[in-house]
């Protein structure tokens, strides 16, 4: 990945690939703990043109809705920017269940927070998967307020996070996690 403007330094062309995490994969725990991918830097960032909704199905029905962005041209999304060995991408894919059409990996360019902001072009994930009923679990919640806190992530949005309603992780999604858990730790 090449940087757009600003810094140099901040993504130039090599083995490593930029990523824009907007939901659990905010959270280093996510992201480097249960995804195994070890990153290389983590930039608080935004997206114009992107909306934030937590309504999208997961892979396997649990009854509660996960992260995924939606064109707006009104609005931001805030999150993380990863910069992570190129390798990752794949990785990423078949964890967010790319491969099976969960979601399909964009390009977009993020813009770091810093004062001398940086434009990057990243990956990230989208979805048409969307099911208006569904609600974050709090658990799942918890995990984006962790990670836009851990990376510095403006008060305000986390504020916005910790007021979105949400519901008691499912039955379905507690007897699930621990076989996704075991999957996901193989490649470790």
């Amino acid at each position: 990945m090449r940087a757009v403007t600003g810094d140099p330094d901040l993504g130039a062309p090599g083995a490593s690939a930029w990523y824009f995490a907007y939901g659990s994969n905010m959270q280093t725990a996510t992201f480097s703990g249960r995804r195994g991918i070890a990153f290389l830097r983590a930039v608080p960032a935004r997206v114009a043109g992107w909306r934030l909704v937590l309504d999208k199905p997961g892979i396997v029905p649990v009854g509660h809705g996960f992260a995924n962005i939606v064109p707006d041209d009104t609005t931001v999304v805030l999150g993380v920017l990863y910069e992570m060995r190129a390798s990752d991408l794949d990785h990423l894919d078949l964890t967010e269940g790319v491969l099976i059409g969960n979601y399909r990996r964009v390009e977009v360019v993020a813009e770091t927070l810093a004062s001398a902001a940086t434009r990057v072009a990243a990956q990230t994930f989208v979805s048409d998967r969307r099911d208006i009923s569904l609600r974050p679990s709090t658990r799942y919640l918890a995990c984006l307020i962790a990670g836009a806190l851990e990376h510095g992530l403006p008060a305000a949005y986390v504020e916005w996070l910790r007021a979105v309603p949400a519901c008691e992780e499912s039955a379905e999604a507690l007897s699930f996690r621990p076989l996704l858990d075991d999957a996901l730790g193989r490649r470790r």
